[in-house]
């Protein structure tokens, strides 16, 4: 019995340890693979001619390239997508759809991982006042300034509010590798506001309050039927291992455990918050 205690309790640590390694480095994969897509949209989308009349913004597409964040004191250069689910967090930094487009009068709002999905977010702590923010979409560049930095529980979405003022709000998880807080990092636009009017609101927009700093959250039936998957395999593998060939049999199926986990790890991932 001790025998087999000790052996359930090794099979839980390593499936724990691949588990953050797979949240630390495997989803870093995901998320250059993202990146790539979503500069190569973005570059083939038509740019705003600024010597023309004002004309009125088009409605952003739901987890497509919104933009380019450069923050040159932390060497960050990432393609902004739309949206805040927890699908959208995985390509990169993700636009609150009810706040303003970077660029546009009031608070325009984005959040971003800080320890997943390449991280874009995980040195924002270290802005201070004054340095610099630079966005470019369709509409422009846009340079914005550092303001003041604070940090709020997971369910204040005032900060996602319009403001009179033109600023950028910067959201992610605090402290690192927690999801207790929100770091929330202001910024104000140094220079005109886009002359492009902005897109009227969705026909039915997700509001700030059910989205809060956190995204959607997701189903947890896929993850536990995923975890089953991968634990029949190998308990399958066992079985047939004492009646056959041990090593033969864990040879032929820890392929097909791996990528059955993998799913299974990326299923259990959706179930985290979404930009810790």
């Amino acid at each position: 019995m001790v025998r087999g205690v000790g052996k359930t309790l090794i099979s839980v640590g390593v499936l724990l340890f691949l588990f953050v390694a797979y949240e630390l480095w495997g989803t870093g994969l995901t998320e250059r693979r993202e990146q790539s897509a979503l500069k190569h949209r973005f570059a083939t989308t038509p740019t705003t001619n600024p010597s023309a009349p004002p004309a009125e913004a088009e409605t952003p597409v739901p987890g497509d390239a919104l933009g380019l964040i450069k923050i040159p004191k932390l060497g960050l250069e990432k393609y902004v997508v739309e949206g805040v689910g927890t699908e959208d967090l995985k390509k990169g930094p993700g636009h609150y759809p009810t706040t303003p487009l970077p660029g546009q009068a009031g608070n325009a709002a984005i959040a971003g991982h800080r320890t997943t999905y390449g991280a874009p977010f995980n040195r924002l702590d270290e802005l201070s006042k004054g340095d610099p923010i630079l966005i470019t979409t369709h509409q422009g560049q846009f340079r914005y300034e550092v303001d003041h930095s604070k940090v709020v529980s997971p369910s204040e979405s005032s900060v996602l509010d319009n403001t009179p003022d033109n600023r950028l709000t910067l959201t992610t998880c605090n402290p690192k590798y927690s999801a207790s807080q929100r770091l929330i990092v202001v910024a104000n636009l140094i220079g005109p506001v886009s002359p492009v009017k902005p897109a009227p609101p969705p026909a039915a927009p997700q509001l700030a309050e059910k989205a809060g700093l956190s995204g959607k959250n997701a189903a947890r039936a896929p993850a536990i039927a995923w975890g089953s998957l991968a634990a029949l395999i190998w308990i399958l593998a066992w079985a047939i291992g004492r009646r056959w060939r041990r090593w033969a049999a864990y040879a032929l199926a820890t392929p097909v455990f791996l990528v059955v986990l993998f799913v299974f790890f990326e299923n259990v991932s959706r179930l985290l918050p979404a930009n810790i």
